[in-house]
């Protein structure tokens, strides 16, 4: 991918977005902290149940009530110069809604609910850029079509009439795309975009998104749990589990270097060809389900199902995560720093 500036798109910091519910306090994000770079794809990997779409949605203040954002910040740096602060927008103001569609644009996992099914694709994309752009509905109409014609939709100009239950799920995707791309976002967030499709189109869409994003610098957070995809596409992962991100560094640290447990698990799971064939061995499972949010575990939030877990450690406190290499952030205790000068040679290991 092109090399671009370091300064962060996006950067947020002790994110937290809870649901109250009469059954109790939901904490689906609990103090996140990531950047999302121009030019660079940051991955957000993590089992279902981890928190990285409603995080993803509280990004674009599109949470739904009774949920809301109630503290941290999320600074975004404007093309134009300057920055704002989404956390602290009006939900249904003007600003935040300026900023959807046109500097931050959003893929959702599934196009066939995200489309309109009784207005045709040409409908939904004029729109859009009717609503943000100030030019004529016959400029709005060929900008829809180069839109369209860059995501290799084939005869774009026909295509306007059709309606999205016409198209096939790549299609589909493929318009999905076109959409966030038409106003040319400085930021793509795509939350599994490619979940649905069959191998062959998940391939021509990352590479089509990797194109784009090489043509025009705009920074990606990628949603996903396919970590074959994240070794394919990105620049820098975040591992989260249960709201929080556990782990964060370049690919080259998460895959090779990996440090949080549960990091570890996942690349453990990871099925690999012919290993039963010539092993004999089932495939690696983590033990355990994700807890339920309303029944959260004290202390660390990956210890009931931790391997490591140390009794009296790391089921009282939660730890924070912390630079454990340089760019390289984890938060476990066995791997903190402080923690570690703290044992005697014999428990390190020395």
């Amino acid at each position: 991918m092109s090399t671009t500036s370091e300064t962060p798109v996006l950067s947020v910091r002790g994110l937290k977005t809870h649901f109250h519910l009469r059954e109790g306090l939901i904490k689906a994000v609990d103090g996140v902290d990531l950047d999302v770079r121009r030019g660079k794809t940051l991955c957000v990997v993590g089992e279902s149940g981890s928190g990285k779409s409603m995080m993803a949605r509280s990004v674009l203040q599109i949470v739904t009530p009774p949920g809301r954002v109630v503290d941290g910040s999320m600074m975004f740096s404007r093309d134009g110069g300057g920055s704002v602060d989404i956390a602290a927008l009006d939900p249904t103001g003007k600003e935040i809604r300026a900023i959807r569609g046109r500097d931050i644009a959003m893929i959702f996992q599934e196009p066939m609910n995200s489309l309109s099914p009784v207005h045709t694709v040409g409908d939904q994309l004029v729109e859009k850029i009717l609503l943000h752009h100030k030019i004529g509905t016959k400029a709005a109409i060929e900008r829809t079509v180069e839109a369209l014609d860059r995501v290799g939709i084939p005869d774009p100009r026909r295509r306007l009439a059709a309606y999205p239950f016409e198209l096939s799920g790549g299609m589909r995707q493929r318009v999905m795309i076109a959409m966030a791309l038409a106003c040319r976002p400085a930021m793509l967030i795509a939350d599994e975009p490619t979940t649905a499709l069959d191998v062959t189109t998940q391939a021509n869409i990352l590479e089509l998104m990797r194109t784009l994003q090489d043509e025009t610098g705009m920074a990606v957070m990628f949603i996903t749990h396919d970590l074959g995809v994240v070794a394919e596409i990105a620049d820098e992962v975040a591992v989260m589990y249960l709201g929080q991100v556990v782990e964060r560094g370049s690919v080259e640290d998460i895959f090779y270097e990996p440090q949080h447990p549960y990091t570890l698990a996942l690349l453990a799971s990871i099925p690999k060809l012919g290993a039963r064939h010539s092993t004999g061995k089932r495939l690696t499972a983590i033990e355990g389900m994700v807890p339920h949010p309303l029944n959260r575990p004290t202390g660390c939030p990956f210890n009931t199902r931790c391997p490591e877990a140390v009794a009296g450690l790391c089921d009282r406190a939660d730890p924070a995560l912390k630079e454990l290499r340089p760019n390289h952030f984890g938060a476990c205790h066995l791997r903190d720093p402080q923690h570690i000068k703290s044992r005697n040679p014999v428990e390190a290991g020395v």
